[in-house]
């Protein structure tokens, strides 16, 4: 289910993309607000990459989402590894589990089993306040924890909230970034992939 969400809500969910990875479409979509439930044609529990499927089924279905993708070159925070050194990720032991990516709070990620692109995709869809890329050319799956001080541009898909985040004594994330996981996050340009939306209808009542 997913109550009181936009249709941009749901296409940046269902595609794993930043609002700014998201061009045209009608204005609507981003203000009118929809309660969409939808139950599985098969038995069991979906995991989160099969509910993602379920709702990109369901924007074809029921607003005749239609779309294509270019590059484009944005603003991005780009995840990369600085020449001659190592990361301090540990390799996870097992491939064939499903990544576990949960804020236990806002700034702390103990992340189990996690490739780079679903730790980018993390960042872009809770954290950040544009697109986040994967540059790291590192293969495989990793458990590591990253823990910062959020400011006041990180977290805002968590809701609106009153004053700073609290002082942890942690660093903010770009240090943290180098410290803990032995990488770099930083501000730059770069190609990235962009939904041009063809076409979109509200949908019909139930």
């Amino acid at each position: 289910m997913a109550l009181n969400v936009t249709l941009l809500n749901v296409i940046t969910f269902a595609y794993d993309l930043h609002e700014r990875q998201v061009s045209g479409g009608p204005a609507w979509m981003s203000t009118e607000k929809f309660e969409i439930a939808i139950k599985p044609d098969v038995p069991g529990q979906p995991n989160s990459q099969q509910i993602k499927k379920i709702f990109q089924k369901a924007l074809v279905d029921r607003f005749q989402f239609k779309f294509h993708t270019e590059k484009r070159e944005l603003s991005v925070y780009a995840i990369t590894l600085p020449a001659n050194t190592k990361h301090k990720l540990t390799t996870s032991p097992s491939d064939n589990n499903l990544p576990n990516l949960i804020f236990p709070r806002a700034g702390l990620l103990p992340a189990q089993n996690a490739t780079m692109n679903d730790f980018a995709n993390v960042l872009q869809s809770a954290v950040m306040d544009r697109p986040v890329v994967n540059q790291t050319n590192i293969q495989g799956r990793f458990n590591f924890t990253l823990d910062w001080t959020p400011d006041e541009f990180q977290f805002t898909s968590f809701g609106p909230r009153q004053g700073p985040f609290p002082d942890t004594g942690k660093p903010n994330i770009f240090q943290a970034f180098q410290e803990q996981l032995g990488l770099k996050l930083e501000s730059t340009k770069a190609p990235a992939d962009v939904m041009v939306i063809d076409k979109a209808e509200k949908p019909s009542d139930n």
